[in-house]
């Protein structure tokens, strides 16, 4: 048993190295021996988990949104009101956000730019279902507008990375005010005027 945590230790310290080396200097100035010296094992290690460095950049990407996803959709009901629904979804989500800059850092530059294959990519998506869900459900009774995803969360829920930054740089203080407010202003975009 000591053996498996052991395991998993090794594979987590690779995944948290990853995270944090292609934050600070992009993936093409991430070697696997620097990732490898930063996690405490040795590079061979390495390929005893990912077959490479893409593989590792892959699923420490999906991980990572697996996580993130988690913790967005953990209180959410399917039951709930679309617009209640949304409202719990949105505001886990900026909850992870502020939580785990680390971890939506290294999201956004995936997300922003070609390190992910499509594959890997297409898998994230996945882990949005919940969403994905809740928002046909708000198209089909007329409450959200009929955009697609895209402009959905392009809308709601990517200004989140903005304010992040915008607080990460000093400019702001996400407030519960300030939060309660992003929230309002992405809940009006997205909703349908009756």
């Amino acid at each position: 048993m000591a053996t498996l945590q052991k395991s998993v230790d090794k594979r987590n310290s690779l995944i948290q190295a990853t995270i944090e080396l292609v934050n600070n200097d992009g993936f093409h100035a991430t070697p696997m021996s620097k990732i490898a010296k930063m996690a405490n094992v040795s590079p061979a290690t390495i390929y005893l988990y990912f077959d490479n460095k893409q593989d590792l950049v892959n699923k420490t990407y999906i991980e990572v949104k697996s996580c993130f996803m988690g913790y967005a959709f953990e209180s959410y009901i399917e039951k709930m009101s679309v617009e209640v629904g949304f409202e719990v979804i949105w505001k886990r989500i900026a909850e992870f956000k502020i939580k785990e800059s680390a971890k939506t850092l290294f999201l956004a530059k995936c997300d922003n730019t070609p390190i992910i294959d499509e594959i890997s990519r297409q898998e994230g998506i996945k882990h949005l279902k919940p969403l994905l869900d809740l928002w046909a459900r708000g198209k089909k009774d007329g409450i959200i507008k009929p955009l697609s995803d895209y402009l959905l969360y392009a809308y709601s829920i990517n200004p989140l990375s903005f304010l992040l930054m915008a607080q990460n740089r000093g400019s702001i203080l996400l407030t519960k005010l300030e939060l309660d407010q992003a929230y309002e202003v992405a809940w009006s975009g997205i909703k349908v005027y009756k």
